[in-house]
C-alpha cells in the first residue's frame, strides 16, 4: 500500500526543516496522526488546549528561529487558540497551523462543525490556503513553510479538505523555495542616518522584533556616536539581556509616561517595528500617537523582519565606532522577609542560570524583574508581545522543545497563568526543564490599575469583584499536582532562595507559588 497525502505532506514538511508538532487534533485530522508514526523525525506533542499548541508554537519559533506545525480541529479550534496566534503575529513569530476540515463534498451538508475557516485564519495570518488534493498538501504545505519564515516571518495557516489526507499520494516531494531576506534600502538607511547625525537627544531610535547582542550593541555604537536617545519597545518578541549586554530603558505601558518619556523628540526612526501607539484609546489622552505633535519618524523595517542587519548597516553609514563598555548594576544582598514584587526580581537575578530562557508575562508583578534583569546572567527574555494573556505557560512550553540544553523560567501571573495551565500538564509528560513562578497575588492588578483610571467615581463592590481571585483561593500547588507537576509554595525571600537553589541539581518541570 503506498502513502496517503497526509504522510506525503509530513514528509515534505520534515525535508523543508520541520521538526515539531504541537498537536490537539480531532476527527478530521486522523489521517494526519497516524502519519506521524510513519514520519517519526517530527516530534508530536499533543496539548490539552488548542491555545496552548499555538502559544507554544509561538515560543518554538521565536527561539528556533523556525516554524512548528500546529495540528488543530476544524473552526471552532482553530478559534480556540487564535488569541496566541495574535500574539505570534505581532511578535512575527514563524508558525505553521494545519487545520483540519470536512472533505469538499460534505461542506455543502453544513455539518454541525462547519464555520467559515478562512476567515477565522485570515484574522492572524500572513498566508491562507486550502488543500483539496494531495499534491496540493505538500505544494502548499512547503510553501507555508517558507512563507512563515520569510521577510517578514508570521503566521501561515493551511486548511486541510480531509481528502487531501486520505486519498493516495504520488510524485516527487516538492522542493522549499525561499525569498531572499529583505534589507532596508541603501537610500533609506542614509536618509536615517541623516535624521540622527548631530541631532543629539532631539532625535530617538526606537528598536523592536528580535534582538540579540549584536544588534543591541550596534544601537549602542548609534547612541554612542549621535547623542540619540535609544529605547526598546514596551513589549519585545525576544531580547538579549543580562550582565556585559547594552541595555535600554522600553517605552512605559501608560500613555502618559510614555508620551513624557518621548517628549523632546523630533524625529524618531524605528527599526524592527513600528511608530508607538497607545494600547488602548484613554478619553483622558484623546489621541493615539505616544510621540510629540509635528514628530517626523522613519521606519528602516517592521516586525516580523530581523532588525540586526538595518542596525548594523545604519551603524556603517554613521561611521561609528566600536560599543562603549557597559556598565553593569550590582546585585545587591536579599533581605529577610516577606517576598514582594521587588525582592522577587533581585531574588530571580541572583539565580537565573546563563543562557536561561525567561518567558515575562509577570503584568504588575514583573516590577523587580524590570529592575533587575539586566543585571542577571546573559539569557533571552520573551515578552507578550500582542496584549492577549494566556501566553506565559505556552511559550515556556515551545522554548523548552526548541532549546532543551537551556534553562527556561516562566515568570507567570497567577490571572493569566489560568487561560492555559494545562500546558503544565504537556510539560509534565514530555518531561521538559522549566521552572514556573507563579506570581500570586490572587487578583488581576492590571486591570484593578486601569479600573482606577476610568474615572472619577469609586468602583463599587461587583466592579472590584471583577478583579479579585481570592474567593475562593486558587491554589496553584494542588493545580501543579494534579498535572504531574511537582511544586511549592513560599511567602518568605529566603524560602524562595532555598526553593530555587534546590532546582540547580534538578531537571523537569517544578511550579513554584510565590505569595505576595
Amino acid at each position: 500500500m503506498g502513502r496517503n497525502g497526509a504522510e506525503f505532506a509530513l514528509e515534505a514538511a520534515r525535508a523543508a526543516g520541520v521538526e515539531v508538532c504541537f498537536a490537539n487534533p480531532g476527527t478530521t485530522e486522523m489521517d494526519l496522526v497516524v502519519a506521524l508514526d510513519k514520519v517519526p523525525e517530527i516530534r508530536s506533542v499533543l496539548c490539552l488546549f488548542e491555545g496552548v499548541a499555538t502559544g507554544a508554537a509561538d515560543g518554538y519559533g521565536r527561539i528556533a528561529g523556525k516554524p512548528a506545525l500546529t495540528l488543530l480541529h476544524l473552526g471552532p479550534g482553530f478559534a480556540n487558540g487564535i488569541a496566541n496566534l495574535h500574539n505570534a503575529r505581532r511578535a512575527g513569530s514563524p508558525v505553521l497551523n494545519l487545520i483540519g476540515d470536512h472533505a469538499t463534498w460534505h461542506l455543502a451538508a453544513d455539518a454541525p462543525l462547519t464555520s467559515d475557516i478562512k476567515s477565522l485564519a485570515a484574522s492572524v495570518s500572513q498566508f491562507v490556503r486550502r488543500s483539496a488534493t494531495p499534491v496540493e498538501f505538500a505544494r502548499d504545505l512547503v510553501d507555508g513553510v517558507a512563507a512563515a519564515t520569510g521577510s517578514p516571518s508570521g503566521v501561515a495557516s493551511l486548511i486541510v479538505a480531509q481528502e487531501a489526507a486520505w486519498e493516495d499520494a504520488e510524485g516527487e516531494l516538492p522542493d522549499l523555495e525561499m525569498a531572499a531576506a529583505v534589507a532596508a534600502e541603501p537610500a533609506a538607511v542614509a536618509e536615517a542616518a541623516s535624521r540622527l547625525r548631530g541631532k543629539g537627544a532631539q532625535a530617538g531610535l526606537l528598536l523592536g522584533g528580535m534582538l540579540d547582542g549584536e544588534a543591541l550593541e550596534a544601537a549602542a555604537r548609534i547612541r554612542a556616536s549621535t547623542g540619540c536617545q535609544v529605547w526598546l519597545d514596551t513589549f519585545v518578541p525576544r531580547l538579549r539581556e543580562g550582565r556585559g549586554i547594552p541595555h535600554f530603558d522600553a517605552v512605559p505601558y501608560f500613555p502618559e509616561q510614555a508620551m513624557e518619556t518621548l517628549a523632546g523628540v523630533e524625529s524618531l526612526v524605528f527599526v524592527g517595528t513600528r511608530s508607538p501607539v497607545a494600547f488602548f484609546g484613554y478619553r483622558s489622552v484623546g489621541r493615539s500617537s505616544l510621540l510629540p505633535e509635528g514628530c517626523e519618524t522613519l521606519g528602516l523595517s517592521g516586525p516580523g523582519q530581523r532588525p540586526g542587519p538595518d542596525l548594523l548597516a545604519l551603524a556603517e553609514a554613521l561611521e561609528t565606532g566600536p560599543a562603549p563598555g557597559v556598565a553593569d548594576a550590582p546585585l545587591g544582598p536579599v533581605a529577610e522577609g516577606a517576598i514582594d514584587v521587588v525582592s522577587l526580581g533581585l531574588i530571580l537575578a541572583h539565580w537565573l542560570p546563563e543562557e536561561a530562557i525567561l518567558v515575562n508575562e509577570a503584568a504588575t508583578s514583573g516590577l523587580g524583574w524590570g529592575l533587575y534583569g539586566r543585571s542577571a546572567a546573559p539569557h533571552d527574555v520573551l515578552s507578550l508581545t500582542g496584549g492577549a494573556i494566556g501566553q506565559g505557560i505556552p511559550n515556556a512550553l515551545g522554548a523548552a522543545v526548541a532549546a532543551p540544553d537551556r534553562r527556561v523560567v516562566a515568570l507567570q501571573a497567577d490571572g493569566s497563568g489560568l487561560y492555559t495551565l494545562q500546558g503544565l500538564w504537556t510539560m509534565a509528560r514530555e518531561e521538559l526543564d522549566v521552572t514556573v513562578i507563579v506570581c500570586a497575588n490572587r487578583a488581576y492588578r492590571i486591570l484593578q490599575a486601569e479600573l482606577g483610571r476610568t474615572g472619577p467615581a469609586e468602583p463599587g463592590p461587583v466592579a472590584q469583584a471583577m478583579t479579585d481571585l481570592s474567593r475562593p483561593v486558587i491554589e496553584w500547588t494542588r493545580l501543579a499536582e494534579g498535572m504531574g507537576v511537582a511544586s511549592c509554595q513560599v511567602s518568605q525571600n529566603r524560602e524562595l532562595q532555598a526553593a530555587l537553589e534546590a532546582r540547580r541539581a534538578e531537571r523537569g518541570p517544578y511550579l513554584i507559588e510565590v505569595l505576595l
